[in-house]
């Protein structure tokens, strides 16, 4: 039986447990989570917010963050500007980056979602709209979402993922984690 951590990342965590590489460390996986022998299943960049999912268990580790295995993945997106049909049917297909086309995601503009204050606040514009997107993936390149938003011409202001797989955010608080119970590994 494998232990399953939802870790809620705040904003500016590194997704290690360890800064040794910086002279100036900056907040990690440790000053959150006192858990020896699980290990994050996938990452989330240090300016990105929300589930992160931790694992004692090799097997279920790349079972969720392996692209091979294509786990969903949805983010809470918001975006500079207002993208218009044409925009978001370019993410439906899969659009082109630097390293290649990305697989079509399902995309959807949303109400404003209920969520924590982020530190520091995005920064806001009183001519420049925003809007927000609940965006599905089924692989993990580094810093996919926030490439493929600038690739439609609305970068991403700020990104929380919400769901991995059938895991998701609800009810844990920036910062706190809670474990799910032991589950099968394998």
């Amino acid at each position: 039986m494998a232990r399953l951590i939802l870790f809620n990342k705040p904003y500016g965590v590194l997704c290690q447990f360890t800064d040794s590489r910086n002279p100036t460390p900056r907040p990690t996986l440790s000053d959150f989570i006192d858990l020896p022998g699980v290990y994050p299943a996938g990452r989330l960049d240090l300016d990105s917010e929300g589930l992160l999912l931790l694992t004692d268990d090799g097997r279920l580790q790349a079972r969720i963050a392996d692209p091979r295995f294509k786990t969903p993945k949805t983010y809470l997106v918001q975006v500079e500007g207002e993208p218009d049909k044409a925009a978001l049917d370019a993410l439906r297909r899969g659009v082109r980056l630097k390293d290649g086309a990305t697989l079509p995601a399902e995309i959807e503009r949303i109400d404003p979602p209920k969520l924590w204050p982020r530190d520091p606040p995005v920064r806001f514009r009183k001519t420049v709209p925003d809007c927000w997107l609940s965006l599905t993936i089924r692989e993990g390149r580094n810093r996919q979402v926030r490439r493929m938003t600038a690739a439609i011409g609305h970068p991403t202001l700020r990104l929380v993922r919400w769901r991995i797989g059938e895991w998701t955010l609800d009810g844990v608080a920036p910062g706190a984690w809670r474990e799910t119970g032991l589950i099968p590994s394998g």
